[in-house]
């Protein structure tokens, strides 16, 4: 059995990276054999639509509306969409809405709008809503939240490798660049801090024109940047990362002809649910429910 706190390698990514099919997912290590036996499986939603990424202003609204509210009645379970946002929030709650704002693939404003609209729609009262990126830490409702939603684009990352969910609540600390040794394993940590710790109520990772390739620290091109249409929806942030991630990797074989690791290998994601308990990192014990568009999913 491989010791509990090992970390996801660069050479433990390369293999892989190597599974069988290009649509499968990743075979991450997993080393917990009494957790494998006992854990329940996390359920994410990946929804697409072939539309989206071509959509803008009202249409895009429109679109991302009926696909958030048609994922949550899936995720949580509900048969009409006020049901399925009542089990994410209540109108007592204070929420924060995290939000990224990189300038060249930022969190849609069509999103960002339609979960406010949603939760004032369940109760929640205007003035108890915030959406923030680099400001969380000031932010006054942010401060005093008590549920958090966390939302943002799927990115090639220079420091992470990925820059996912789990990586969007850097801004939570005041020193991010401490969290960026051993391609920002330590991100977990954030999330149990006790401004953090147990108030996220839903994971949405944009799956729209993600980037999948990247070098250096801020690079962007359009030439890796695909219409996949898709958002990735889950409680579990490690789980949808984790599903995230698969579609990136496959992404990248196809698009070199050839296995083609992210770079650096997303450590993080492993060491949040190895190291940090916050999710479910394996294949196995992830529930992939896929409705909408079908073709080049990239994930089986």
């Amino acid at each position: 059995m491989k010791p509990l706190n090992r970390i996801l390698t660069r050479r433990d990514f390369i293999r892989a990276g190597s599974y069988a099919a290009i649509g499968g997912l990743i075979t991450l290590p997993f080393s917990h054999q009494a957790k494998a036996q006992s854990l329940k499986k996390s359920r994410v939603v990946l929804i697409r639509d072939p539309l989206l990424a071509e959509s803008r202003g009202a249409s895009q609204y429109q679109l991302l509306g009926k696909m958030m509210d048609e994922a949550l009645m899936v995720l949580f379970e509900a048969d009409q969409p006020a049901s399925a946002w009542q089990q994410v929030v209540s109108p007592k709650d204070v929420v924060g809405i995290k939000s990224n704002v990189w300038r060249f693939l930022s969190t849609p404003t069509a999103l960002e709008n339609i979960v406010k609209n949603r939760l004032l729609d369940v109760g929640v009262e205007e003035r108890n809503i915030a959406v923030d990126d680099r400001g969380v830490r000031s932010n006054p409702v942010f401060k005093k939240s008590t549920a958090l939603i966390n939302m943002r684009p799927m990115r090639t990352h220079h420091w992470s490798g990925l820059g996912t969910l789990l990586k969007n609540y850097i801004m939570f600390v005041n020193a991010p660049f401490t969290y960026h040794g051993n391609a920002c394993e330590r991100l977990g940590a954030i999330w149990n801090l006790d401004h953090v710790k147990g108030k996220t109520r839903l994971n949405i990772l944009a799956m729209i024109t993600p980037l999948f390739h990247g070098i250096g620290p801020h690079h962007f091109s359009r030439r890796y940047i695909w219409p996949y249409g898709g958002l990735i929806i889950s409680t579990d942030p490690v789980a949808a990362d984790s599903i995230g991630a698969h579609i990136i990797q496959a992404k990248r074989n196809v698009y070199f002809g050839e296995k083609k690791p992210i770079s650096p290998p997303p450590h993080h994601i492993l060491a949040a649910d190895e190291q940090f308990g916050l999710g479910n990192s394996h294949p196995s014990h992830i529930e992939l429910v896929k409705l909408g568009w079908t073709k080049d999913q990239l994930i089986s």
